[in-house]
């Protein structure tokens, strides 16, 4: 649905963005993932087609954005961390206009504005004013307008920014509900937005992407460790015999030991939970809980980011 491939922006001496590179296949979610100045708003502005890159390519379904922007856009939607909304005007009556804006004839609208507003929840407030809305409902008014053409890429800079909590698993639902049907790529500083919606997160520092793939593989390029909490029906000395004879243990951190249960959290060189298991199975020790605890997106993101850093 999308390739990257170079993209680098100046202003004037100073580079926002460095040559990035990546692609995004259909109907996935995409969390970009950085502080606040790391250049997310650059690059996906640049995506958009609303800011002109210095050097680079991108293709949206095979098409070249600088090439053919007119064609590109009418297949992606870009939703600002401000959206433009009309505040002045009622909401079915806007999006209305919006989509005529996009192209789209009386008829494609008249059977789109339902699905759209179900989509977001705001069939009950078609006919108010949007200025008189809350600021979750001029939320999702913004996210009817960006869906209005029923674009095949979404672009969602800082969506929850704003939101109280309540709204925040709103937008979060709502965001998720669009997976399969829609490509979208979400920017975010908020760490658990970006864990809880996205199947890949770009991390991304000084215009640079340091960091790229699923929660656990980020997780795993800094934590080398495996950590895995177990809470086993045996004796320390019982589980410490038992373990002695899988080399990749190599700690154990003994926690609460009652009603003949002892929690610990072992220290993995390799991921090997299935043979911990089967061997402590097969001694007649009785497994109650093996949960990996290590995949913790924020301690990875900030260690990464100290890392890179620390490295410059």
């Amino acid at each position: 649905m999308l390739e990257v491939e170079g993209l680098t922006k100046y202003y004037g001496r100073k580079r926002a963005v460095n040559q990035v590179g990546f692609r995004v296949i259909q109907g996935e979610i995409v969390g970009l993932l950085g502080l606040n100045g790391s250049g997310k708003t650059t690059l996906l502005r640049m995506l958009a087609g609303s800011l002109l890159p210095t050097a680079g390519r991108v293709t949206v379904g095979g098409i070249d954005l600088l090439e053919e922007p007119r064609e590109v856009k009418k297949h992606l939607s870009f939703l600002p961390e401000t959206p433009p909304l009309y505040n002045d005007m009622k909401v079915r009556s806007c999006l209305r206009f919006v989509g005529r804006l996009k192209g789209m004839g009386r008829a494609d609208l008249r059977d789109r504005l339902p699905v759209v507003e179900a989509q977001t929840g705001i069939e009950d407030v078609g006919d108010e004013v949007i200025g008189h809305l809350s600021f979750g409902y001029r939320q999702r008014v913004a996210v009817a307008m960006a869906l209005i053409h029923d674009p095949k890429l979404l672009l969602l800079d800082e969506p929850a920014s704003g939101l109280d909590p309540v709204q925040i698993v709103e937008m979060r639902e709502l965001i998720r509900s669009l997976r399969g049907n829609h490509t979208v790529i979400l920017s975010s500083h908020l760490l658990p937005e970006i864990s809880q919606i996205c199947d890949r997160i770009l991390m991304i520092q000084e215009g640079e992407i340091i960091g790229e793939g699923p929660e656990e593989d980020l997780a795993q390029r800094f934590t080398r460790k495996i950590r895995v909490r177990m809470q086993v029906r045996a004796s320390r000395s019982d589980i410490e015999d038992c373990l002695r004879a899988v080399p990749q243990v190599e700690g154990i951190e003994w926690g609460r030991e009652q009603d003949g249960r002892s929690s610990f959290v072992l220290d993995l060189s390799e991921d090997v939970r299935e043979a911990i298991g089967l061997k402590l199975v097969s001694r007649g020790l009785g497994l109650l809980e093996m949960v990996r605890t290590d995949l913790d997106l924020e301690n990875t993101f900030l260690r990464l980011m100290q890392t890179e850093e620390g490295s410059s």
